[in-house]
């Protein structure tokens, strides 16, 4: 039984009912319907804490997705998981494949500078001075990218840009 029929709250029902409307009306092909019910299947894994089953779901959607826009969200996903699970080489890899898909994604931007951050830290507690220096060098810069795209966002970010003398930048909310 596909996980959308197993949901037992009332938003996760809502949400399959719309988006079954939806795949009906709009005129896609048969394998981007697929490709969109493996990635949402994925979804409500990963909301659930299933994440081996939603890489499974996710896998199958790479397989049959074409758009690169719809790809880049599930290779975005996928790093999420990789990240959660202290998996951070593969979450780069990730993030980094979503943003060959889809430049435009400050999300993934965001995700890979907290990750090199954080070892970043790590390198720093190491004694390793010089490697953790060059770690927050590439989390500034894709946070930089990040700000870029989304001026709005990411405020402890651009404190942190401005606090550590990394960015000059001057973003208005």
């Amino acid at each position: 039984m596909p996980r959308t029929q197993r949901n037992d709250n009332f938003i996760d029902k809502s949400f399959t009912v719309m988006a079954d409307l939806i795949l009906k009306v709009l005129p896609t092909n048969r394998k981007a319907k697929e490709a969109f019910a493996y990635y949402r299947d994925g979804m409500s894994a990963q909301a659930d804490g299933e994440y081996a089953e939603a890489m499974e779901n996710y896998n199958e959607a790479l397989l049959l997705e074409e758009d690169l826009t719809d790809r880049s969200y599930i290779l975005y996903n996928m790093g999420l998981i990789h990240a959660s699970n202290g998996e951070h080489e593969e979450a780069l890899q990730r993030y980094h494949e979503a943003l060959e898909c889809n430049s435009r994604m400050p999300q993934a931007l965001n995700n890979i500078a907290v990750v090199y951050h954080f070892q970043g830290e790590r390198a720093k507690q190491e004694g390793k001075d010089d490697e953790a220096e060059a770690l927050f060098d590439k989390a500034a810069e894709n946070w930089k990218q990040a700000i870029r795209l989304a001026p709005n966002n990411y405020i402890e970010a651009q404190n942190w840009l401005k606090t550590t003398g990394r960015s000059d930048m001057d973003i208005f909310f």
